[in-house]
C-alpha cells in the first residue's frame, strides 16, 4: 500500500491460513477503532460493531466471504441536526479472486455477491465490514418528529426571496 493510510478497522487474514475448512472469526471494533469510523462515516459515534466473518476457498484462486454484523450509532437529523440514535444488522458476500478472473467468477456467483480483486497474500475482512456497514447507514437520518416546515422560517428556503419581491411588487 503506498500512499494510502491504514483502514481504521483492518483485520489481516493471510491467504496461506486458509485450508479446505472454512475459516472462520468474530471481530470487534475497539473503541479507538470505532472512533475513527465514526470520524470517517461522519457519524457523532460508533457504540458498537461486531461481526462474524468466514472465508472459504473455491478452488485455487478464489475465497468466498460471507459475514454479518451488528452496530449500534448515532447520526445527525438531517432536519434539526440533532443526535439520532440507529442500530443496524447485516448479512454480506463477497467473492475475492485475481483481477482477471473476475468475468469468469462473476458468471457463476450471482448479482448479490460483488467480486472483490484480489491484491496481495491477505484479505482485510474488517475493512470488508467497514465498508459494508457504511453501505447499511441510514443516508438521511431524521428524528420521527423532525419536519422541515417546523423548523424553516416561512421566509427561509429557495424562494423565500423571491416571495418578498414579489409582495413588494405588487403591494
Amino acid at each position: 500500500m503506498t500512499g494510502a493510510a491504514p483502514a481504521e478497522f483492518s483485520r489481516l487474514v493471510p491467504l496461506v491460513r486458509l485450508g479446505p475448512e472454512p475459516f472462520r472469526q468474530d471481530i470487534v471494533a475497539t473503541e479507538t477503532e470505532r472512533a475513527a469510523l465514526a470520524e470517517r462515516f461522519d457519524l457523532v459515534s460508533l457504540d458498537r460493531l461486531h461481526a462474524v466473518v468466514e472465508l472459504t476457498r473455491q478452488g485455487r484462486e478464489l475465497v468466498l466471504l460471507h459475514a454479518a454484523f451488528e452496530a449500534d450509532f448515532v447520526q445527525r437529523c438531517v432536519v434539526t441536526l440533532d443526535p439520532v440514535a440507529g442500530a443496524v444488522a447485516e448479512r454480506f458476500t463477497l467473492l475475492y479472486g485475481p483481477p482477471e478472473t473476475e468475468a469468469e467468477a462473476g458468471s457463476g456467483i450471482g448479482s448479490e455477491v460483488a467480486f472483490e480483486p484480489l491484491a496481495g497474500e491477505a484479505i482485510d475482512i474488517g475493512e470488508a465490514v467497514a465498508e459494508e456497514f457504511s453501505l447499511a447507514l441510514p443516508p438521511f437520518p431524521r428524528r420521527p418528529d423532525a419536519s422541515i416546515e417546523n423548523e424553516l422560517p416561512p421566509e427561509a428556503g429557495p424562494l423565500g426571496e423571491l416571495s418578498r419581491l414579489v409582495e413588494r411588487r405588487s403591494g
